[in-house]
Order: structure tokens, then sequence, then C-alpha cells
């Protein structure tokens, strides 16, 4: 914990680098739910959990605020894992190496998992830290949000008694978050045809990599570029211009959440030599398309064994998922009217494999409103219906999140923000799920927001956090605590 001993507050840090020791993705919680009921044993908590994992810690309310509404601090256990191409982590049992740099924590070739590390580290230092003044606290820990917000949706209406919720998992200090997008996937799993390989052709393999990646709600605005709609544009490109070659195989991205940074084909192909110099043509034009982030594009290609397998698509099959991919919608939808400057739809193509006679794709669509959602999800799922795919599954992630403008916990904010930091915060929605549209229909009652430290890059291997905002963060969330006022008298 060299780098992050004397970061304040300590608490929070020591915390935090706990977290990263130990490894948890999505639907791998166990480890880290086992640690975080111990800790909480030792330290006189009541700790419950559920048959799917999530876990909740309490802590009775500080001498004279027993009769003040209880108020829930949350966060999910699980992170996104996500490594450069040449790293050998092992996200099954290394653990995290969190280093600091120029005023960040951030990791090495891998995702840090402060999404939502960071947050749990605050909740869990609010139960340690001495002198804190608080009303009754339960903790909620979710597991699997990072893959569907499982965790979330299964909780039970009597999971917390809370009056008040403060979710810790948005990522920009300085902003209360009172809304959220909701979501939902759209799954193809097809079988495609497959025949033999010409034999006057070579195999070839071409890898597409350099971009930034990121968070497919938060950075879906950045011009940051999908590597598997680049690599199918490519592709689809030169079946366009008449090039000969036999599509093998294609995948890209590892999480629907996640703009994938990396895609790669196996092809057979008559002359890779002029392939080669088209794909050096498409990355030079692409550099004047996407943003200066993805400067470091590039198409590789090499010559690659196909292990035994002869096997390649027929060519009608081959055009006709390439053309599906190069036409799909990707990136921003519409923007908010609502809330300017803030994406109100959008559509992450994020997974892709299309191996050995089978596709599968995995797309999730964000939106402020639920007609964006269906709209846009209906669309999609109606062009692969026309091209004569079956097997096409939409699987809802998260309701959308509605702005309270009545909300007392938001003034309660406001009013302490301004008093500790001196300025006003901005009150905002995010185009990113949070758990608070789930909880917001089981608690419909419950006042809740939003806010957390600054974190760039979630969901890719340079996300980092801004050890400043942590401590501000820290601050804000004490500040609250100690100014819940007590209960309304009941009529």
């Amino acid at each position: 914990m060299d780098d992050l001993s004397n970061l304040q507050p300590g608490v929070v840090w020591r915390h935090f680098f706990n977290l990263c020791q130990i490894p948890r993705a999505s639907g791998q919680e166990a480890a880290v739910r086992d640690a975080l009921s111990e800790w909480g044993c030792k330290h006189g908590l009541c700790v419950r959990g559920d048959s799917r994992g999530n876990l909740v810690l309490s802590k009775a309310a500080t001498p004279g605020f027993e009769n003040r509404p209880g108020v829930v601090l949350q966060g999910h256990l699980d992170m996104v894992c996500q490594k450069d191409g040449d790293s050998t982590h092992d996200f099954e049992c290394d653990p995290i190496r969190p280093v600091l740099r120029d005023g960040w924590v951030m990791a090495s070739g891998t995702t840090l998992g402060a999404d939502n590390g960071i947050g749990v580290a605050l909740a869990l230092a609010v139960l340690e830290a001495d002198g804190l003044k608080h009303p009754a606290l339960e903790v909620l820990l979710t597991v699997e949000e990072e893959s569907g917000m499982h965790g979330a949706t299964a909780l039970g209406r009597d999971a917390v008694q809370g009056r008040f919720l403060i979710n810790l998992d948005t990522e920009k200090w300085g902003e209360l978050y009172v809304g959220s997008a909701g979501s939902v996937d759209v799954i193809v799993d097809a079988p495609l045809p497959m025949e033999a390989a010409p034999a006057d052709m070579q195999t070839i393999g071409l890898r597409l990599t350099g971009l930034t990646g990121g968070h497919s709600g938060i950075d879906i605005h950045r011009q940051r570029g999908n590597a598997i709609k680049l690599l199918a544009q490519f592709l689809h490109g030169l079946t366009e211009k008449g090039f000969g070659f036999r599509l093998v195989s294609m995948t890209g991205g590892t999480a629907h959440n996640a703009i994938p940074r990396e895609a790669e084909a196996v092809l057979w192909a008559g002359d890779p030599s002029l392939i080669q110099t088209e794909a050096e043509n498409f990355v030079a034009g692409l550099r004047g398309q996407l943003s200066d982030e993805e400067s470091g594009v590039r198409i590789n290609l090499e010559f690659v064994s196909t292990q035994g397998s002869n096997n390649v698509l027929p060519i009608e099959a081959a055009h006709r998922v390439l053309s599906l991919l190069n036409d799909l919608p990707y990136g921003v939808h519409h923007m908010s009217r609502q809330f300017p400057g803030v994406v109100e739809t959008s559509n992450n193509i994020g997974e892709l494999r299309l191996e050995e006679g089978r596709l599968h794709i995995n797309m999730m669509m964000r939106s402020l409103d639920e007609h964006g959602i269906h709209t846009l999800s209906d669309g999609v799922v109606a062009r692969f219906v026309a091209s004569g795919f079956e097997g096409i599954q939409v699987v809802g992630a998260g309701p959308v999140w509605h702005p309270n403008p009545g909300s007392k916990l938001l003034a309660l904010a406001q009013g302490i923000y301004q008093q500790t930091f001196g300025c006003e915060a901005s009150v905002q929605v995010i185009h990113a799920g949070l758990e608070c549209g789930i909880f917001h229909w089981l608690w419909p009652d419950m006042d809740m927001i939003s806010f957390g430290p600054t974190i760039h890059g979630a969901h890719a291997p340079n996300e980092r956090v801004d050890v400043v905002s942590v401590e501000r963060a820290w601050q804000l969330l004490a500040g609250m605590l100690a100014a819940i006022p007590e209960r309304e008298p009941e009529n």
C-alpha cells in the first residue's frame, strides 16, 4: 500500500486497497463478500445477506441521532475486468496493484475497479470512522451490477429500512445526480452455414487495436471508435470493392457495457498484400473521423493457422453479417432536450463472437426515456429479422430513474456542498444505468441521490480516480450524515 498510505482520508484508501487485493468480477463476488462479512462481524455490525449474494452491513445511530431517519449507503461489489492485449493479469486470482500518478490512482494495464470500489470504500469507512455522527446506517452492497444489475433485481422489498439512500456510483465530482438511464440488451445467438475454403487462398489474421474504449454510457458521446464496428466497416468495404477473401471468424469486445477496444478476424485471402494496403488507407481515414484520443488505432495483418479447420462462411452469409454490422447504429442516437449536453439514447455493440458456424452479438441500448429504449431496440431487432436471423432476445437490464424535483435529500446535499466548498453543485442526470432505477421501483417512497469522486476511463485499462475528489466526496458524505434532520411528526 506504499503509494496509497499517505493519501487522505486514510480509512477510505485502506479499504480501497483491501478491495483491490480480492478478485471480484461480476458473478465472482463470493470472496469479497465473505471478507466483508467477516470484517463486519469483527466490528460489531449487523451482517445479513440474501440468496443472490447481496450484503447489508448495519450500524446503530450515534447517541442523539436515534430520532433521525435511517440512511442507506449503496454501492456494488463487482468490477469490469478489462486489460491491455499484452497484459498477463489473471482477474480470477491476481490482485489489482493500485499506483499513484500525478494526483490520480490507477492500475497498470488493467481496470482499477474504482467503479465501484471507491464508493464501497467510502461506505465502509463511514461504518468504521471514529467520531462521525450519523443516524442508523445500512450499507447495501449488491452483486453483478456490471453484468446486468442482477443483484439489485433480486432484492426483496424488506432488504433495507432506511428513509434516504445515497448511491456512491457516479463518477464526476461536483455533480449531484437525480436520474439515470434505463437499458436493455439485444442479444443475437444464431447459427450460420459453413463450407470448405478455396484451395488457392492463404489464411491471414486481421487485428484492429489501439482504441481507447471506455464506459458505454459515460463515454459514448466522445467520438471514440468501436473496434467491432470499425473492423466490420473495413471488411464490408472490401466486399463492396470486390476483394477476394472468405471469412472464417470475427471476434471483439468482452462486455456489453464497455466500448470495445480490440477486434480481430480470420480470413482466407488470395492476395494479402492488397488487403494490407487497404487497411493502411482505411486507418489513415479513421484518424480524421475519430477523436484525438484514437490516434493509436491500427490494423495489423499476419499469417495464421486455422488449426486444422478449413471451413469458411459462404459468400452470401458473410456479406449478410458484414452488411448488418456495418449498418447497425452505434453511439449517440438522441441528445436530451431537458438536460443540455447529456445523451438521451444510445447503442453500444459490446460483444461479437462469430466462430465455428455460430454468431453471437450483445448490444446495449440506453435511454433516459422508456419509449426511446424500445424504439431503438425494436428497430435493431427488425433489422436482424428482415435478414433471416432467429434466436434474438431482448433482455431488460435496468429501468429509468426519473428525477424527483421535490427531493429533500437533494436540497440537503446542495446546502452542505455550498457550505463546505463555497460554490454550488450541479444537478444532473447520467446516461449510465444506476441501480437507483430498481430501488425506486422497490421503494417508491425512498428519497435518493447519487454522487462520487471523479473517475476517468471506467471500464477500460486506463481507469483512474482523482485523489482530491475522493477527500471531497468524503467531506460531503460526512457532512450530510451529520445534518440529516429529525423525523417529522406523524399526522
